[in-house]
């Protein structure tokens, strides 16, 4: 019996990451053996999602896979988020992990950027979302049963009444016509508490909605997870999800 190819992913808590982790599960073809998250070490959160660490960890122990996180400070430079990376990604080739799996679709240059920084670690990339159209995979993630709910939405392409919505089809509706449905532009980010690729639903409840402004994310890490439309500073609001432990 053949056993399946090691390999980790990259998970963001949101929407992509699910839909890519449920189509990399069904496929069989790899062994996915850790969640790799990047959380601000400062707020004790997931980078740019601003979701709680507890969350991520419930996530992780809903899904059975375990999670290892990268530990940044609150906004790295592209040096400091390489270097950390770096040391996390190589701890896994040690540990006979070659492979990784990213949710992406369509961003070229981000997926270029990936691929050149990993291979030269040797690590092979995988994105099985690449290229799908957006609203299909849309349709795809709320007809396998997902559940999601936004987190965080740009405050240049989304007004703040889109955050802590839960994504359904009257959501999709009201995206205006220039936001991508998937948000693969980093005009919203979203936290999964339920699906087929859950054991059991993550109970939480949501609380306020807040406004922060970042430095341009050219400078930072954040240029890595989806929000390359250059801007010179950029506001985005998130809510606050709190873990219910009841």
């Amino acid at each position: 019996m053949m056993h399946a190819t090691k390999a980790y992913m990259n998970w963001s808590g949101g929407k992509d990451s699910s839909l890519a982790l449920m189509k990399i599960l069904n496929q069989k073809e790899f062994n996915i053996t850790h969640l790799l998250t990047s959380v601000n070490a400062q707020f004790d959160r997931i980078s740019m999602h601003g979701v709680r660490r507890v969350l991520l960890e419930k996530q992780a122990q809903a899904i059975g896979i375990p999670l290892t996180t990268i530990e940044l400070p609150e906004q790295p430079t592209m040096e400091e988020y390489e270097s950390i990376m770096n040391e996390r990604v190589l701890a896994f080739k040690t540990a006979g992990i070659e492979h990784t799996v990213f949710g992406d679709i369509f961003l070229e240059d981000l997926r270029t950027y990936r691929e050149n920084k990993l291979n030269t670690l040797g690590i092979k990339a995988h994105f099985p979302l690449w290229k799908i159209p957006t609203h299909e995979l849309m349709q795809e993630f709320i007809a396998a049963g997902f559940k999601a709910v936004v987190v965080c939405v740009n405050s240049k392409y989304l007004e703040a009444s889109f955050c802590g919505r839960l994504i359904d089809q009257s959501f999709v509706n009201d995206l205006p016509s220039n936001v991508d449905v998937c948000g693969e532009y980093g005009e919203y980010h979203s936290f999964v508490y339920d699906g087929p690729i859950f054991n059991t639903p993550i109970l939480f409840n949501k609380g306020e909605v807040i406004y922060r402004e970042y430095k341009n994310p050219t400078t930072s890490s954040d240029h890595v997870c989806n929000t390359s439309r250059p801007e010179t500073n950029f506001g985005f609001y998130f809510c606050d999800l709190t873990s219910d432990e009841h």
